[in-house]
């Protein structure tokens, strides 16, 4: 019971490192969660003024269509950092499973912390894209 104990301990100590990396995967889905909500007012308006005017239609379609890439984008890099997330509890889980039955786990650990940092990757790669997107067009980028 005591060895149970002692490996219990271990696995809380261990566990301390995701769990400040989900904090900062937390983060991350915020702040995409934010530029997706930018993202998507600002096509909204673009889409009323196609409606409303007649002048500079191919300006509004060129925005409305970068606007649909970016959101796309951060999308999908919500989606990588949830992955992340998912992946890295399940690191967590797969540690204290293993604790308490006494099962080696390590090689399933570290697979799965090698996938969560993959996602992770995956995440901030498709952010820096956006941001690039962001940041290279509209009408500060054409001067």
């Amino acid at each position: 019971m005591e060895t149970n104990i002692i490996g219990i301990t271990r696995v809380i100590q261990l566990a301390v490192a995701p769990v400040f990396l989900l904090t900062a995967i937390g983060t991350l889905i915020g702040a995409l969660n934010n530029r997706l909500a930018r993202a998507v007012d600002r096509r909204r308006v673009v889409r009323q003024l196609q409606d409303a005017s007649g002048s500079a239609v191919a300006e509004l379609n060129a925005e409305f269509a970068q606007l649909q890439r970016r959101a796309r984008l951060i999308y999908h890099a919500i989606l990588a950092a949830v992955i992340a997330a998912l992946l890295v509890c399940l690191v967590v889980a797969s540690a204290f499973v293993g604790a308490l039955l006494g099962i080696e786990l390590s090689t399933m650990v570290a697979l799965l912390f090698i996938l969560a940092m993959c996602a992770l990757i995956m995440s901030l790669g498709l952010f820096l894209r956006e941001v690039f997107l962001a940041v290279t067009f509209g009408p500060a980028a054409r001067r």
